[in-house]
């Protein structure tokens, strides 16, 4: 008897988990339709995503241009003499010149892909490993739980600017290093909110149903689990990429990711101080995109956040 019933156990587990995966797939469209008049009804939420949209279409535009080898900012970047040295803001530019009579405008634009592109490489590659190692190990468990959050702690027992300035020195200086030392510390909140979220769900239903299926534990992980918990790592993400941009902004002010005459809005930052009281224009402008960036990132991640709270 038990041989005939458990081919319709199995049956009927797998078609409650293919049922419940469907439901979710509904679920997850509704959540982004939602999300989308959520941030269209939020006025912060949609002045961050302005911001947003702005620097992201200035990143493709400016990248872009840079592979065909064409200017599109109104002076080449690292031309001198664009102007008179030190000049204040004015029609013909915008944000002055600098000490080499370098047109500011077009430096701060030329430094937005570069930045931008370092900022989403760190959050991509910290929200890729850490969903997927604590998602894992929360289904694992044991051993592998344990070894995991032991290691998180190490990482959060050192300050993360230190780390990767550590890190960073090792690997030498240049914008690809600074880039890889960010994602080695970056990923360990990740892994420990997402490990936290699988938790949650780790019995529900449709989890129980998979493994009655006889669904492996990679499958019920990318199939099942991480559908169910990207949207709050993702809500996390947006709250983060402003911290990353500081920390990225500080990392090339201490002359570690970007050497000159490369523009950075950090190393732009450090090499007007000394002008910051006869010609404040200069480190003014580049620190207002710096937090002009983090302000839209964070209105945008509130956005998300209220709108996650209301389901």
């Amino acid at each position: 008897m038990l041989s005939e019933k458990e081919p319709d156990q199995d049956s009927s587990a797998a078609e409650y988990s293919s049922r419940s995966s469907s439901l979710l797939q509904g679920g997850a469209r509704e959540r982004l339709r939602a999300t989308l008049q959520a941030i269209w009804s939020n006025k912060g939420a949609l002045i961050g995503a302005i911001i947003v949209s702005v620097f992201v279409i200035t990143s493709l535009v400016v990248g872009i241009a840079n592979t065909l080898h064409i200017t599109i900012t109104p002076y080449n970047p690292i031309q001198q003499n664009t102007g008179p040295a030190l000049a204040p803001p004015s029609w013909a530019h915008l944000m002055g010149t600098d000490q080499l009579g370098e047109d500011v405008f077009s430096r701060i634009v030329a430094a937005t892909p570069n930045d931008f592109a370092v900022s989403l490489a760190v959050i991509a590659f910290a929200l890729i490993v850490g969903a997927l190692l604590g998602t894992y190990a929360a289904f694992h468990g044991g051993l592998v739980d344990e070894a995991l959050m032991r290691i998180t702690d190490i990482f959060f027992a050192i300050p993360v600017l230190v780390l990767a300035m550590a890190i960073g020195v090792a690997l030498g200086v240049g914008i690809v290093h600074m880039t890889i030392a960010l994602m080695l510390v970056w990923w360990p909140p990740y892994a420990r909110l997402a490990r936290g979220e699988a938790l949650k769900i780790a019995h529900q239903n449709y989890i129980d149903a998979a493994r009655l299926s006889a669904a492996g534990r990679f499958r019920i992980i990318l199939k099942h689990a991480l559908p169910n918990i990207t949207m709050t790592l993702i809500v996390y993400a947006s709250l983060d990429i402003g911290t990353v941009i500081i920390i990225y902004a500080g990392l090339s002010y201490l002359g570690l990711a970007v050497t000159p005459p490369q523009p950075d809005w950090g190393q732009m930052v450090s090499a007007y101080r000394d002008f910051i009281l006869s010609a404040p224009w200069l480190p003014l402008f580049p620190g207002l995109v710096i937090a002009l960036g983090v302000i839209g990132f964070s209105l945008l991640g509130d956005g998300l956040r209220d709108t996650l709270e209301a389901f």
